[in-house]
Parts: structure tokens; sequence; C-alpha cells
């Protein structure tokens, strides 16, 4: 019966079941399976378009027009545009992995969900819990953020209506915004009406943010070459701050990219995954990072990068030009920026929550779908709720470095589970308690063909085995085959130990590559040659033994195929935990707090109420009979 492994028999005790409980996985399509609720599925309604819209909606904020003054001022100067082009780059790395695993693994929750699958519940958990604390932030700041830009259409602080502005509560060092709130209602309204509406809203939207972006390119374009490009006549030449202060550049506008693994997240209501989720994930990339080279090209030419302003600087670029009316187009498509990316935050956490109360780790009201909309109401109003609550109350730009944490976090995994994907794909199905009998007739006739076959006798007629006819003409070339299979099973059992190991090293050495090159003192010279050691050696070991053959067929084929593995997903990680490393204590300090919160709530909830908490785990090969002569006895 070595088919069938029971992972949730504790036999080592409760600390071994708790260590067993971290590292289940759970199948490709748990959603989809026979065992689950019709009412939990999403309406299949997005295409390319659509896909586009999430993407460069939820991608281009109003970073933008903050970004190209700061990073020029103080890393890049006119090499800006080169900065955005590495960051770019950068940032495709993570969208290879996210176009592969989403067109295998179609289903909500994104990294999530690719984690469950690849890596194990418990750091599924800590993704999924990370991502909820992302949003959730990262809408409250960005509905934070679009008062004051109304407030300058509207003509200062002082021209919103008095219910809109902002107000300081008398005793309390605490400052409302009811613009916000009403805001983070109204987008999540709209996204209670059901995904093509919402997305059609987001796509109107972010088409109006471009159209402004592009008045800047072309206008801007028009005034470079006729004062002369003053930007770029300087002494200091092209790289001020030198190579190293370009590279400084990128790293910083790299979060100005973060926004397309919204797409990833909508993968369930996609009308053809395999084919659409790949191409809207890179043309929205694409999008982006030809428009922000080009704002950048034509911003920096115009004025020099040392006169820049940090805050308004495409505005104050065409000001210094004697445009004043170009301001506020400017400044609505700032507000245009910031609704689009309110809405690209608000979208995928309730696909997050979704997904985990569809796994049991959060509470099943999660997990409704509205038959008539089919979208997840509950969870987007308690997204909502959460959000807009922040938003009113809090001023939530210090903890904006959070927002990073949980994007870095999903990356990172995402790239890993490419590489287990690739070379340890799970060889083990869940298969859930109500079939436990089906599971104990198929062993059994599993086990007296293997017993036959070691006596060297077949009287056991009228047991069937799993492989084969009962045919004496055909017993022994069966017999022959089984043999066969047991030398390479033994043979890949070993491949896939060197490749567990190798993946695993190849994280370890990343993280202390990354950590020692943000403290090169005399502790991170030694550090640093370790890790780049292990990293090396786990790169050449992926790179000398085969990729498992089960790739081709594990969850959804025909998809998208990640390129130059394991290399692309290696230097993936290596960028991301350096990105992670230097976030800085202090937001490490916050995160840890909310990620201790999210350990308690899983240990005392999550855990015992997992979908897989009496899942019987069998072999790959067995788990189709299984469910074949299952539905054989329904029928």
């Amino acid at each position: 019966m070595g088919f069938l492994v029971d992972t949730q028999k504790e036999g080592g005790g409760h600390s071994w079941g708790y260590l067993r409980s971290l590292v289940r996985r759970k199948q490709v399509d748990s959603a989809d399976e026979p065992h689950s609720h019709h009412h939990h599925q999403l309406a299949k309604a997005l295409t390319v378009p659509h896909l586009i819209a999430i993407g460069v909606g939820a991608t281009i904020g109003a970073g933008v027009y903050i970004l190209v003054g700061t990073v020029a001022r103080e890393h890049s100067g006119p090499s800006l545009a080169l900065s955005f082009l590495i960051a770019g780059i950068a940032a495709a790395l993570s969208a290879f992995c996210y176009a592969e695993l989403s067109s295998r693994c179609p289903s909500a929750g994104s990294a999530y969900h690719y984690s469950y699958i690849c890596v194990g519940e418990g750091v599924a958990w800590l993704i999924g819990w990370a991502l909820i604390l992302e949003y959730t932030i990262g809408g409250s700041a960005v509905a934070r953020g679009i008062s004051p830009n109304l407030a300058l259409i509207f003509g200062g602080e002082d021209g919103l209506p008095s219910f809109l502005a902002r107000h300081q509560i008398p005793g309390l060092d605490v400052v409302v915004d009811p613009s916000a709130a009403i805001l983070v209602f109204i987008v999540t309204g709209l996204l209670c009406l059901g995904i093509k509406e919402s997305t059609f809203a987001q796509g109107i939207v972010t088409a109006a943010n471009v159209c402004v972006l592009l008045f800047v390119i072309v206008a801007g374009s028009y005034l470079g070459f006729k004062t002369g490009w003053a930007g770029y006549e300087l002494s200091s030449g092209f790289f001020p701050f030198g190579v190293d202060g370009m590279f400084a550049g990128s790293a910083t506008v790299f979060f100005a990219f973060i926004g397309f693994d919204s797409v990833a997240s909508a993968a369930e209501e996609v009308k053809n995954p395999q084919r659409d989720l790949p191409i809207g994930i890179g043309l929205a990339l694409f999008l982006c990072c030809s428009v922000y080279m080009m704002v950048s090209i034509v911003i920096v030419g115009l004025v020099p990068y040392y006169a820049m302003d940090p805050d308004t600087p495409i505005s104050s670029a065409f000001a210094s030009h004697d445009m004043q009316w170009a301001v506020y187009l400017i400044t609505l498509g700032a507000v245009m920026a910031l609704c689009s990316a309110l809405m690209g935050a608000l979208l995928p956490q309730p696909r997050i929550l979704m997904a985990m109360a569809r796994d049991g780790l959060l509470p099943s009201l999660f997990s409704d779908v509205n038959r008539r909309t089919q979208v997840p109401v509950k969870a987007t109003i308690a997204t909502g709720l959460c959000a807009a609550t922040l938003a009113f109350f809090m001023d939530v730009s210090q903890l904006a470095g959070m927002v990073s944490v949980g994007t870095l976090l999903a990356f990172t995994m995402v790239a890993i589970s490419v590489l287990i994907l690739r070379y340890v794909p799970p060889d083990e199905l869940p298969l859930p308690a109500s079939l436990q009998d089906r599971i104990d007739s198929v062993s059994f006739i599993c086990g007296e063909t293997k017993s036959s076959h070691h006596v060297g006798t077949s009287d056991d007629s009228n047991k069937q085995p799993l492989f084969g006819d009962n045919d004496d003409s055909v017993q022994f070339p069966v017999i022959e085959k089984q043999e066969a299979l047991a030398c390479w099973v033994l043979s890949e059992k070993k491949r896939r130990i060197v490749a567990g190991w190798s993946i695993m090293l190849t994280c370890i050495g990343a993280f202390l590559l990354s950590y020692s090159a943000s403290s090169l003192n005399f502790p991170g010279y030694p550090l640093c040659g370790v890790g780049g050691s292990l990293l090396l050696a786990g790169l050449i070991a992926l790179s000398s033994i085969d990729q498992d053959d089960a790739r081709h067929t594990f969850g959804h084929s025909g998809g998208f195929i990640c390129p130059f593995v394991p290399l692309l997903p290696i230097i993936c990680i290596l960028i991301n935990m350096y990105l992670l490393v230097n976030l800085g204590s202090a937001t490490w300090a916050r995160v840890s707090v909310w990620l201790v919160i999210g350990v308690l709530v899983y240990v005392f909830y999550g855990r015992k109420n997992s979908s897989l908490a009496n899942a019987v785990y069998v072999t790959t090969a067995h788990a189709e009979e299984i469910y074949r002569e299952h539905e054989a006895s329904l029928a």
C-alpha cells in the first residue's frame, strides 16, 4: 500500500502533528473538485483588455507623479529612464513566474494559492496574511492621498465642501478624512456589482490617467524640442551620481511596478486563463514600463534634475514653461491614477479572503459568492469597511513601507514555487475523508497485486490490479513493467532529494548574500562569501539535473512556460530578498507584530479548521483511479 500516505497520523506526538500541518499541500483546482460547493464559483467574464485595465490601473498610481522628481534629484539624474528600464526588467522576472503559475493554477488567491500548492499550508498562510495587510494599508493610503489632490482642483485646501474636507478632532491628534472613506465605499459598491462592471469602470479611469500621461509626453516633447532639452545639457553628464546612483534609483522605482500581481488574483474569473493571463500580465507590465520611461525622458529633459520639485515634478516642469493651465490637467490625472489604484488595491483582497476561507483557514462567510453578481460580496464589504475605517481615522503614510513586505514576500514565494513545480512537484494529492472507503478498496487491490508478484503467483484472479489486465497473456509484461518502474522510482527519489536540498540551499544563500550586501562591514564579507557559494552551488546543481517529467502534466497544460529555469527564478529570489532586507528595521518591527497575530490565528483557528485537517494523501498516479471509481459508484 505504498501509494497511500496519511499525513495526519501524528505518530510522533503533537509537535510532529503541528509540523506536518505546516507542510500539507492542496490540489491545483481544490475549488473545482466534485466535493466543492457550486455557489463558490466566480463568474468567468474577463478577457485580455480587462486584464490590461486591472494591471495598468493597479500599477500606474500617483507614484509616477512624485517618484520622477525624488529619484532624479537623489539618485539617477538624467539617467532616470535607465533606472525605470532596469526596474522594469527586474519586475519582468517576477512577471514570468506569475505568468506560468497563473496559467497552470488559475484559481483565486494569487501567491497564496501557489504557495499552498507548491510549498505548504504554513508558508501559504503567512503569505495570505501578509497580502491582507498589504491591500488594506495600500488601499487606505491611496484613498487618503486623493483628498489633497481633489482640493487642488477645487482651488486649494478650503475649496472642498466642509463635509468632504479634513478635520482635526478637538483634544485628539487625529485628522479625519471623510472624502477618503466615501471614496472607499463607492469603490466597494462598484466591486460588489460584478467583476465585469467594476473592471469596465477601472478601464475608463485608467484610460483617462494614461491620456493625461500621453499629454505630458507629447506636450513635454514639444517644449523640449522648442527650448533645447536643457536638462540634458549639463556639465555633470548623464550619470551625475555614477552608475551606482542609477542602480540605487532602480531599487527605488521598482516599487512603481508593483500591481501587475493583481491580474493573477483574478485568474479564476478569466475566460481563457492559459492564453489570456500571460498576455495580460506581459502587456500590462510592458505598457507601464514604456509610459514610465517616456515620462521620465521628457520631464528630466525639461528641467535640470537638481532643480526639479520633489513633490510635484511634472506640474512644476510645465509651470516653469508658462503652462499653468496644464497643472490642473496633471492634477486631474493624479486623481484618476489614485482612484484606479484604489480599485486595484481593493479588488484582490476579497479574493484572497475567499480563497483562504475555502481552505478553511478563515471563517466560511468570506467564501460566500453572490449568485446574481458572482463576486464574494461579504468579503468585499469586509475589505471596504476595514479600508474605509483606516482611511477615515489614520494617517497611514508611516505604514506605507509595510505594503512592500507583502508584495516582495509574494514575489519571492512565487519564484520558489516555480522551482518546486519544475524540479519537485507534489507527487501526492489530498483526498477528502469521505472517500476513505474507496481509498481502502483501491489500496487493498494494489496490495494484493503486489503480494502475488512477490510470491511469483497470480491465483488472485478476482482482484483487478491498477496497472494492466488480469489476463495470463499480459501478466508477465505487466510485472516486467512494474520492475522497471521500481528501478526508475529509486533514481527519481534521489533526484528529488538533490533538487529539494538545492532549492533550499539556494534560498539560504540568496538571503545571506542579500543581508551581507546590505551591510558590508567586517561580518558582512564572510557571510557574502558563504551566501554566494551556497547560491552558486544550488544553481549549478539545479542546472545539472533533469527537471521532473511530471511538470508537463501538473495543473493545466498548454499555458505559458517560464524561460531560463533555474537561472531566472533564482535571480528573481535574490532581487526580492535584497529589497526585503533593505526595507528597514522599523518596517520589519511593525510587520512582525502583524505576522505574530497571524500565527496565533492560524494555531487557534486555521490549523484545526483547515479543509486538509482530515485529508488522506494518495499518490498522483492513483488519485484519478479513486475519483473514477467513486463517480462510477454514484452513477
